[in-house]
C-alpha cells in the first residue's frame, strides 16, 4: 500500500505536499513518540513549530 501513496504523492497536486515527522516527547512519560503528518509545502515550518 505504501507503494500507491508515494506514487499518488508524485503526480499532478501531490507534489504540493510533504510527509513530515516529528519527535514527541510525552510529558508524563518523558518517552519519545514519533508524530507523522502530510502537510502542504507552506506549512512545513509552522507544523515543526508545532502551531
Amino acid at each position: 500500500m505504501a507503494k500507491k501513496v508515494v506514487a499518488t504523492l508524485k503526480s499532478g497536486k501531490g507534489k504540493d505536499f510533504t510527509k513530515v515527522i516529528k519527535m514527541v516527547k510525552s510529558p508524563k512519560t518523558g518517552a519519545y513518540a514519533f508524530r507523522e503528518e502530510i502537510v502542504h509545502n507552506d506549512h512545513v515550518n509552522d507544523f515543526l513549530k508545532g502551531k
